[in-house]
């Protein structure tokens, strides 16, 4: 464990959506060890208290508050319970998401209403939110969770392209507008990552080139914890070997 004199975070808030696992998790981790207080947010209240009991191993004083992204009073309600408990927010990062795909003239209504809702709904409505609470503080930092499909989409992704190019564009309006405040904006890019999801459905860190969740959450640490008037404003983040530059 980290000596608490070395701890870059100590006493900071932090809000992360999607903290019931896979980046999520891995963020609330990393955050814990450097001395963060912690807000999980997702939809299912079990696994959040899983990874809630993992970071009150090091110490973390952690908040669950569930709440579906995509629904402003649930918003509102996680937003609310962190002003109650803590008075004050530093970080968001907004990682909850959603995938669904296929052909463009099988994509559903419906699923791909779940992605946009979940990926860029969800965080226009926890930014604003933040945006809120962090503006009488003059300080403040967000990162978004984007993805490579934000640049270079795949074949039949369209709901999740979509979303993700949307999470870019946002990024830099939040930027935008939040500059006067002290706040700052940033959007992080990952490639293929062995999340669970992954895991779950057979597929091999062999079969195409992967990179740890402990990986992606070290850059957006390294994102954190920046001082606060310098914005790593984007970062791609992807394996070595994954096909991005150049793939089609």
């Amino acid at each position: 464990m980290k000596d608490i004199m070395t701890k870059r975070l100590d006493g900071q808030v932090a809000v992360i959506t999607g903290a019931g696992q896979g980046i999520g998790r891995g963020i609330a981790l990393a955050l814990a060890q450097e001395g963060c207080k912690l807000v999980l947010s997702g939809r299912r209240r079990e696994k959040l208290e899983s990874v809630a009991a993992e970071v009150r191993v090091v110490g973390a004083d952690v908040l669950v508050q569930p709440a579906d992204v995509s629904i402003e009073a649930d918003v509102d309600a996680l937003f609310a319970a962190v002003q109650q408990r803590f008075g004050k927010l530093d970080i968001l990062v907004n990682n909850a998401g959603a995938f669904d795909g296929g052909p463009l003239d099988e994509v559903t209504l419906t699923a791909w209403n779940n992605v946009i809702g979940a990926c860029l709904t969800g965080t226009f409505l926890c930014s604003r939110a933040a945006f809120r609470m962090m503006k009488p503080q003059h300080r403040g930092r967000i990162l978004n969770i984007g993805s490579i499909s934000a640049q270079r989409p795949r074949e039949n992704a369209t709901p999740y392209a979509a979303a993700k190019f949307g999470v870019w564009g946002l990024t830099q309006a939040i930027a935008l507008d939040a500059r006067p405040f002290g706040i700052v904006c940033s959007c992080l890019h990952p490639g293929n990552v062995l999340v669970e999801r992954r895991t779950e459905s057979g597929l091999r860190s062999d079969d195409e080139p992967m990179m740890s969740i402990e990986s992606i959450a070290q850059a957006a640490l390294a994102m954190l914890t920046l001082p606060p008037d310098v914005n790593f404003l984007e970062a791609i983040v992807l394996p070595r070997d994954q096909a991005y530059i150049g793939r089609g």
